[in-house]
């Protein structure tokens, strides 16, 4: 348990924190335990040692710089994410034991098509952008360099759904669509025939807190969402029956993820079902709109 006394020892989980999304929600969910790692001190090898000396794991989020003015498919942008990940490879290495866990996103696979199966241990690794080959060169090099006292978890999530606990606006294309809907009009990425897997922030950091309690023996890449799939006119014929808005087909769809997750993996290893369905989720999109 997460800052709650294991003998003499209390467990600290440390966390590189400028994304603005996922990162809070980590840092909420750790409470007491968590030992957030600033950007600043990153570069700063006596710095982090001493920041990372009473963690058993180090959260890394695997994603463009917020900050950055390189978009993903510029080729700083890889050049960024390596500079990021390099002093925290390294802080690793001069750990005596720590768990990493890295959070990146589907990207690093190749873009889905009809047909072909589900996100999991067999999917193809081929970044469909720069971005998402800055990611997989940091998954890689962690992954090469796990062992027992140093366990490795990739975790790379699907459509991740919900709103910043700074407020609104929310995040992901449900809530795209309830903005949109208020003007008349939702864009539909690509000809609507394309499914999509959903995942709440919220069972997203479940997924994590899972992961932290129960490290692999070496190594492990997981892919994580719901396991079911809806097509995006399916999804867009939802918002359309709620507001009587457009439907506009055939928009630029080159930074979506489509495809589902083998939902099955996650039940086997942690016994995890998501919580929040989709429902809930175009529920909550048209709250905070």
């Amino acid at each position: 348990m997460f800052g709650k006394q294991s003998g003499h020892v209390r467990m600290k989980v440390a966390i590189t924190a400028s994304d603005t999304f996922v990162a809070p929600y980590i840092v909420e969910m750790l409470g007491d335990a968590v030992v957030i790692i600033p950007d600043e001190a990153i570069k700063d090898q006596l710095t982090i040692d001493a920041l990372l000396t009473p963690c058993s794991a180090l959260i890394h989020i695997n994603s463009r710089p917020v900050e950055s003015s390189f978009e993903r498919n510029d080729r700083q942008t890889k050049l960024e994410m390596m500079n990021a990940a390099r002093p925290i490879l390294d802080a690793v290495d001069r750990h005596g034991s720590i768990h990493l866990i890295i959070v990146g996103t589907l990207r690093v696979h190749p873009q889905w098509e009809p047909g072909e199966p589900f996100y999991g241990l067999d999917s193809t690794l081929a970044p469909r952008d720069t971005a998402a080959e800055g990611q997989l060169w940091m998954e890689e090099n962690a992954l090469d360099r796990a062992h027992s006292e140093k366990p490795v978890s990739v975790i790379r999530a699907s459509n991740v759904q919900g709103v910043p606990l700074s407020g609104p606006p929310g995040n992901g294309i449900l809530h795209r669509w309830a903005r949109e809907c208020q003007i008349g009009w939702i864009n539909v990425p690509g000809d609507g025939s394309n499914p999509k897997d959903f995942i709440h922030i919220e069972d997203l950091i479940q997924v994590i807190a899972g992961i932290i309690e129960k490290p692999p023996l070496t190594r492990e890449e997981i892919a994580v969402g719901s396991g079911k799939g809806i097509s995006m006119q399916d999804l867009a014929n939802i918002y359309n029956s709620k507001t009587g808005c457009e439907i506009e087909l055939n928009q630029n769809d080159d930074n979506e993820v489509f495809g589902l997750v083998d939902a099955w993996v996650l039940e086997e290893r942690l016994g995890f079902r998501p919580r929040i369905s989709l429902d809930e989720m175009i529920e909550e999109s048209f709250e905070v709109a």
